[in-house]
């Protein structure tokens, strides 16, 4: 496992834009698929977005599709969500989460399969 502290969060009007940054805490980063998560009051927590450990392969919900970039820097130890045309129901928390994996090219949409979790940061989107 890996410590995940995401940053970047904050209040945004409809048609912004924000960009999310996740850092892990341990050299093992470059062998995590990772991914970003959300949760709105009352729902239930949903993938986002997810990349594989090489950063060649990236999966996107369909909200999100066109909006939304996943990217990670192994170097630095950071993964990014860049949040583009951003509206109202964008808003929840926001969760990265790593999952250690030999395979460069694995990358997953299940919350079960992830198994480092950032302690989650707030977007909020006014119209």
């Amino acid at each position: 496992q890996v410590q995940l502290v995401e940053s970047g969060g904050g209040l945004v009007q409809t048609g912004g834009s924000l960009r999310l940054s996740c850092a892990a805490s341990a050299r093992t980063f470059s062998r995590c698929a990772m991914g970003w998560f959300r949760q709105a009051p009352g729902n239930e927590r949903e993938f986002v977005a997810a990349i594989s450990r090489s950063g060649y392969i990236t999966y996107y919900a369909d909200s999100v599709k066109g909006r939304f970039t996943i990217s990670r820097d192994n170097a630095k130890n950071t993964v990014y969500l860049q949040m583009n045309s951003l509206k109202p129901e964008d808003t929840a928390v926001y969760y990265c989460a790593g999952r250690n994996t030999g395979d460069s090219n694995y990358y997953t949409v299940r919350l079960v399969d992830y198994d480092s979790w950032g302690q989650g940061i707030q977007v909020t989107v006014s119209s």
